[in-house]
């Protein structure tokens, strides 16, 4: 049964809180939110956010509103109420991919019909969650990424726009757009903020894959950790640092606001990527059409089952 304090918004004791409540809660103030799932623990006062897109591994619409969705809930439902039973939100997918990047398809499509407005709408929610996911939905929480296997494109801006990104040791990293005359949404504005603008524009140009290892020299991941282990780091984390919470929300704040206004720098890159996409000549798009074939090329190889069991 739902709790009643949490129903309305307010929770007098953390010892009322259950899992379901507050996942209730969330979903009661969000609506419906396909292509995800949630998770709470109240003993980290964690929220998991899983992403299941369908039906392939991508930053689909309907997944990053359901983010979307989920963020202003959790910050309409508890905002910096004392008590609020969120303190960390934490995002993970499944799957022997963590995400192909942006959704070609919807790209595509928009493009056969000159669909500005649909593409502005994907860009400004893709970076809506990436800021909020930055000022930790202003302020009340922690947001955290847990990368435990390939990732590409956007899939990385999504991850590396939470306040901290832990990716197990066999992640791989990619930026292969730039190879197809196109570029990823948000990814000069937050690649930039940990590897330097320098660094940035040399991994974004080279289109070359990373290693996690090689990712975490760049200063681009904050926690490098063996295989099957970030989510347990997570878990370590909210323990260490609930005790310190405010300060380290305090201190996020500053370096984000030192680093400059983020959502004028978002708002000019997904304009700038909205202009690009719609200039693109016939040969560009199909160039498009070529990354949106590699990606079901390298789906359908990491799906296939391995020696010993079913594939993930």
């Amino acid at each position: 049964m739902l709790d009643a304090a949490v129903k309305k918004g307010h929770v007098s004791h953390l010892s009322e809180v259950t899992a379901g409540g507050v996942v209730a809660a969330i979903e009661g103030r969000a609506g419906q939110l396909p292509q995800v799932s949630l998770a709470y623990e109240p003993e980290h006062k964690l929220l998991w956010i899983t992403m299941r897109p369908e039906p392939k591994p991508v930053l689909t619409l309907s997944l990053i509103e359901s983010i979307r969705n989920v963020q202003l809930a959790v910050w309409s439902l508890w905002e910096r109420q004392p008590d609020r039973p969120i303190l960390f939100m934490a995002v993970r997918s499944r799957g022997r991919v963590y995400s192909l990047g942006g959704d070609l398809d919807f790209y595509l499509d928009c493009l056969a019909r000159n669909d500005r407005a649909g593409l502005s709408h994907y860009a400004r929610v893709a970076s809506d969650v990436i800021l909020m996911s930055r000022n930790g939905l202003n302020g009340s929480v922690i947001t955290l990424s847990n990368v435990h296997a390939r990732v590409m494109g956007g899939g990385i801006d999504s991850a590396r726009g939470c306040n901290v990104m832990v990716a197990e040791e066999e992640a791989t990293f990619t930026y292969p757009e730039v190879n197809y005359n196109h570029f990823p949404i948000s990814a000069v504005p937050i690649l930039s903020r940990h590897a330097g603008p320098i660094q940035a524009e040399k991994i974004l140009l080279s289109g070359q894959d990373y290693t996690a290892a090689e990712f975490h020299d760049r200063g681009v991941i904050d926690a490098l950790v063996p295989k099957g282990t970030g989510e347990d780091w997570i878990r370590r984390y909210t323990v260490g640092t609930q005790g310190t919470h405010a300060a380290r929300v305090a201190v996020m704040a500053a370096f984000n606001a030192q680093a400059g206004d983020l959502a004028t720098a978002l708002d000019t890159a997904a304009s700038a990527w909205v202009s690009h996409l719609l200039n693109l000549h016939p040969l560009e798009i199909s160039k498009l059409q070529r990354i949106a074939a590699a990606q079901e090329r390298m789906l359908g190889r990491l799906l296939r089952p391995v020696q010993g069991g079913a594939g993930a």
